[in-house]
């Protein structure tokens, strides 16, 4: 059995290897806020929102599965609720039945495999009580399926069935186990039979018997001395290599079952982090949408009302949303005065493309952009002391890291990348570095104070580029919205020395 809700084909790999860029992009684009708020502290939802949006998909149908699956989440909280619960406390109280020395013993492996597959089964049957209860109330394809798959697979004949057998296999009657001489008189071919039935004879079990012992199946049989050690070693010997197989068999079955439930739990994590995430916006007032996720050969993005997710969770007044339509370009430059809010219109979409590429909702009213066969970032870096190089040297390392990886289709949002060196020395490395990535295929969204960088791209990349300035009033007051509008040639510096100096020198300070 297969859970499958979060691919149509295959189970969520929920512990693979981040990306070699997953550090960037959470350092780069805040993602950490995002997932504590998606984990509430939870170590096991953590990892998987980790892996579910770090390891993008590049698929827009599997994208649509999982919004599919995602609405019927948001309708039927509680059913998945239980469904997670479930699935937890399953493998929790798995852990709690005795078996850290079942692997040296058939007996006690047999032992414990029939316990943890009594669980199983009882857990199974609350699974098809879920499905019965509600499995007609979803409609995605996801959770169609999946309950679909436990009313035909669990029906009553398949637990009749189980429980029969481990009711058997706890030999309550002692252990049938035939075996044959070979050379030397040393058993051979050791068979375990079915356990003996009331009124039963031994020829209804072991039909080979018949030439032995007749028809009417007589019994031969010895015991042992209670005091004979070496006789109830060798019995022991031979119950051993009688049940060691089934005991093998068995354990695999409850391994397989127990697997079902931890990759349930996986996946249903990653909605139930996903429902915590939405409660979190919903409370304070933001609104989400069902981005549109087009194939990568589409070179779109639009939305309206972006805003920064990260920021939303942690800022105490309202985080401000902008509208963007750059369709058909495949660089997007955004220039404009100091803290006007170009920064965090960048967070805004990368975030927005990583969620999307999860298959989850977006921070925004409307979303579509078409998928990333790979999401990177390169954002300026703080001085560190520790650096052994100049930050020049820093920034083209991580880029020329970039490049070893990126692929045609991908995306890199680059903020105040080169501007660690003067503007000239800054705008050729630019120009080269961006340009060669656009010409191959690679979306860019650059946040720039290079006003010779921007004009530059604007002139060799006319019919691609399009340009977003921070809005800045007459009077200097910063909107912190984006709007359409091409670099201007200064970079307010008298904006700053009002802010140090107060305006015309009126409050001066002393420069020591």
């Amino acid at each position: 059995m297969k859970s499958l809700l979060m691919h149509p084909d295959r189970n969520f790999e929920w512990q693979s290897e981040l990306p070699l860029q997953a550090k960037d992009l959470v350092a780069d684009l805040g993602l950490n806020v995002l997932f504590d708020a998606m984990a509430g502290g939870d170590q096991l939802l953590l990892g998987v929102v980790q892996r579910a949006v770090l390891c993008n998909l590049s698929n827009p149908a599997t994208i649509i599965y999982r919004q599919q699956a995602w609405t019927d989440c948001l309708e039927r909280p509680d059913v998945v609720l239980a469904l997670y619960a479930l699935a937890v406390d399953t493998l929790k109280e798995k852990r709690e039945i005795w078996g850290f020395l079942s692997n040296y013993s058939p007996d006690l492996n047999l032992s414990h495999a029939v316990q943890v597959m009594q669980l199983m089964i009882k857990k199974l049957k609350r699974l098809r009580e879920i499905a019965v209860e509600s499995g007609q109330r979803f409609r995605s394809p996801a959770f169609k399926r999946f309950f679909a798959m436990l009313l035909e697979e669990l029906d009553d004949p398949y637990f009749e069935l189980v429980n029969a057998h481990l009711q058997r296999l706890k030999f309550g009657r002692g252990v049938p186990v035939s075996a044959k001489l070979g050379r030397g008189n040393a058993g051979v071919d050791f068979v375990l039979r079915r356990s003996l039935e009331e009124k039963q004879r031994w020829s209804d079990i072991v039909p080979e018997l018949v030439p032995v012992l007749g028809p009417r199946g007589r019994r031969l049989a010895f015991e042992v001395h209670p005091r004979d050690e070496a006789g109830h070693q060798a019995l022991e010997e031979l119950r051993a290599r009688g049940i060691n197989f089934v005991a093998d068999a068995l354990s695999q079955s409850a391994d397989h079952v127990t697997n079902f439930f931890v990759q349930l739990r996986a996946e249903l994590a990653f909605y139930v982090a996903c429902l915590n995430l939405h409660s979190t916006l919903l409370q304070k007032g933001y609104r989400t949408c069902l981005p549109v996720p087009l194939a990568a050969s589409h070179t779109t993005l639009s939305s309206r009302g972006l805003y920064d997710v990260s920021l939303a969770l942690t800022l105490e007044g309202r985080a401000v949303d902008n509208d963007v339509n750059a369709d058909g370009k495949r660089l997007v430059v955004v220039t404009g005065a100091n803290q006007g809010g170009k920064s965090t219109f960048l967070r805004s979409a990368g975030l927005a493309q990583l969620m999307m590429q999860a298959g989850m909702f977006v921070a925004a009213r409307e979303f579509r952009a078409n998928v990333a066969t790979g999401v990177f970032t390169h954002f300026k870096r703080e001085e560190d002391a520790t650096m052994i190089s100049g930050k020049l040297d820093e920034e083209l390392r991580r880029m020329s890291g970039i490049v070893d990886h990126i692929q045609s289709g991908a995306i890199l949002f680059a903020n105040e990348s080169f501007a660690s060196t003067n503007e000239r020395e800054g705008s050729d490395i630019g120009e080269e570095v961006l340009g060669a990535l656009n010409s191959a295929g690679v979306k860019v969204l650059l946040v720039t104070h290079l006003y010779d960088l921007a004009e530059r791209l604007r002139r060799d990349h006319m019919d691609g580029v399009h340009f977003l300035r921070a809005e800045r009033l007459p009077d200097g007051t910063r909107t912190f919205k984006v709007r359409p509008g091409e670099a201007l040639a200064t970079s307010f510096g008298k904006d700053l020395y009002d802010e140090i100096y107060g305006g015309d020198g009126s409050r001066g300070h002393s420069v020591p």
